[in-house]
C-alpha cells in the first residue's frame, strides 16, 4: 500500500524553498528545455482555465511533465477579479507532485508561495538578459503579492539607487513601502512612477491599458505580469507595437495575452530561446517580457 501524499501547507513551502535567487538556475534551465520543442523533453499543453462567471472568477489547470528533472506536476490556480472578501487572496494556487513512474500522488502543497517566487524569479531572469546597462530606478506598478515577491528578488539581484511604486488605492502602495527593507517612494500616478524607469514591472488587476507609451522611457525593459486573459490589457499599443516582445510560450502568449492578442503585436522570441543562444537579447531597444507561467517551471522549482 503506497503511503499517504505529504500536505505542505504556505509555512511549510517557504522553509523547504531556497533563497530567490537560487531559483534562477532551474528555472533557466527549465525554459531552454521548453524552447527545444520536443528534444527539450517537456510535455505542457497551454493551460485549460474554466471561467465562473456567476463569480466573476476563474479555474486554471497547469500541467507538466519535465524527463530531464523526472517531474510531473499539475498547478491548479483560482483568480477573481474582483474579490467580495478583501481577506482572501484574488489568486489561490495548489501545486500536485506526482511520481512520474506509476503516477501516485506524492505531495499537495500550496501553491501561492511558489507561484510568487517562480514568477518573479522568471522576471528577474527576463531582466537580466534584457535590461539596459547601468540601471538605476526600478518601477513597480501593482502592491499585491507578486509586487512583494518582485522586490525582493530584484533588490537581491540588482542595484537600483532608486524604486518606485503605485497601485490604484495609494494605501496599499504606502503599506507595501512601509514594509520591505529599503527606501521607497510612494507615486501618485503611473505617469510619476514610470516616467524615467529603467525597469518596470506591472503586477496589477488591470483589464484596460494603465500603462501608456509616452511615459517609457526609450531602451527600457517591462516584465507585463498581470493580465493574464485573452481580453485584458495592462500595456497600450504604443508599447506593444513599439518593443521587443519577448515570452515564456508563444502558443500561450496568443491563446492567452489581451496585450499581445488585442495589440497583434509580434513576438521577437521566447526567454528560452535567448538562453539557448538562438535569438539576441537586444538589451539596447526598448523590450517587454509577457509572463503568462508555465506549470514546467513549477516542476524544477519542487525537484
Amino acid at each position: 500500500m503506497h503511503p499517504s501524499p505529504a500536505f505542505l501547507g504556505a509555512a511549510q513551502v517557504e522553509r523547504h524553498l531556497p533563497r530567490a535567487s537560487l531559483l534562477l538556475p532551474p528555472l533557466e534551465a527549465a525554459l531552454a528545455d521548453f524552447s527545444r520543442g520536443a528534444g527539450g523533453g517537456v510535455a505542457q499543453p497551454v493551460r485549460t482555465v474554466v471561467p465562473i462567471q456567476k463569480y466573476s472568477g476563474f479555474l486554471g489547470v497547469m500541467p507538466a511533465y519535465s524527463a530531464n528533472d523526472d517531474a510531473l506536476a499539475t498547478k491548479v490556480v483560482t483568480f477573481y477579479e474582483n474579490p467580495t472578501d478583501l481577506t482572501v487572496p484574488s489568486h489561490q494556487a495548489t501545486v500536485l507532485l506526482f511520481d512520474p513512474s506509476n503516477g501516485t500522488l506524492k505531495a499537495v502543497m500550496d501553491g501561492s508561495v511558489i507561484t510568487a517566487k517562480r514568477t518573479a524569479a522568471v522576471s528577474a531572469i527576463a531582466t537580466k538578459l534584457l535590461m539596459p546597462a547601468h540601471s538605476e530606478v526600478l518601477c513597480i506598478l501593482g502592491a499585491g503579492v507578486q509586487a512583494y515577491s518582485h522586490y525582493e528578488i530584484f533588490t537581491e539581484l540588482f542595484s537600483f539607487k532608486e524604486v518606485r511604486i503605485w497601485n490604484r488605492t495609494k494605501e496599499k502602495a504606502e503599506k507595501f513601502a512601509c514594509s520591505v527593507n529599503g527606501p521607497v517612494r510612494v507615486c501618485s500616478s503611473v505617469q510619476e512612477a514610470a516616467s524615467g524607469a529603467d525597469v518596470i514591472v506591472t503586477v496589477t488587476m488591470a483589464t484596460k491599458p494603465i500603462l501608456q507609451g509616452e511615459w517609457v522611457k526609450p531602451g527600457a525593459h517591462i516584465n507585463a505580469v498581470g493580465a493574464s486573459r485573452p481580453d485584458w490589457r495592462e500595456l497600450d499599443n504604443a508599447i506593444m507595437q513599439n518593443s521587443v516582445l519577448y515570452v515564456d510560450s508563444r502558443e500561450a502568449a496568443l491563446r492567452e495575452s489581451g496585450d499581445i492578442i488585442l495589440s497583434e503585436a509580434k513576438i521577437f522570441a521566447e526567454l528560452g530561446e535567448v538562453l539557448l543562444g538562438i535569438q539576441p537579447a537586444l538589451r539596447e531597444k526598448t523590450t517587454v517580457f509577457k509572463s503568462l507561467g508555465k506549470g514546467v517551471k513549477n516542476s524544477p522549482v519542487l525537484h
